[in-house]
């Protein structure tokens, strides 16, 4: 028996010793804009679109995925009202991002919206809902958490524009 509980009290005391940050580890920054995720990520968006400007990179990454996942007309199988979302990102004054959205009805109908977007100050993560039982998906605002823009009803595609939007917001706020 107090052999057992020996080896149960070695074998913590082990697992604690490999958990605890060696001193070198500790004194290194708090991972946030330098984290090996968001570095990895930028380099493989900067060898894809051929450029070393950061923001530039991720706004060409983020209208790409907006093109690629726009909620067209084509997609609405039985609606009544069928129409094409379209949206674009600009970079516009310090600290702020201008949305683009642009709906096309079934004829020659076009309507155009552009929301600014003030992006100092708010959380940098993008929330997104893909209902089961719709045919989008719905980013929020990080502002005020209403319904930003919406997507064609893709997991993956949802995520991964969520995810550059939030990396795109993080370098638009360092300035």
């Amino acid at each position: 028996m107090h052999m057992r509980l020996t080896r149960k009290l070695i074998h913590t005391v082990c697992l604690l010793g490999c958990l605890v940050v060696p001193p070198a580890v500790a004194s290194e920054p708090a991972a946030g804009l330098s984290s090996a995720e968001q570095a990895g990520y930028l380099a493989g968006l900067k060898r894809l679109y051929l450029s070393q400007d950061e923001r530039q990179v991720l706004l060409s990454h983020c209208n790409a995925l907006l093109t690629s996942y726009a909620l067209r007309a084509g997609y609405q199988v039985g609606q009544a009202q069928r129409q094409d979302l379209l949206y674009q990102l600009q970079l516009g004054a310090p600290g702020e991002l201008i949305l683009r959205e642009e709906i096309r009805g079934q004829g020659s109908d076009m309507a155009v919206r552009n929301q600014r977007i003030a992006l100092f100050g708010v959380d940098p993560f993008i929330r997104y809902d893909c209902p089961s039982n719709g045919i989008s998906c719905v980013l929020f605002n990080p502002v005020d958490g209403s319904p930003l823009l919406t997507i064609v009803r893709d997991h993956q595609g949802a995520a991964e524009l969520a995810k550059a939007l939030s990396f795109l917001i993080r370098k638009v706020q360092k300035g």
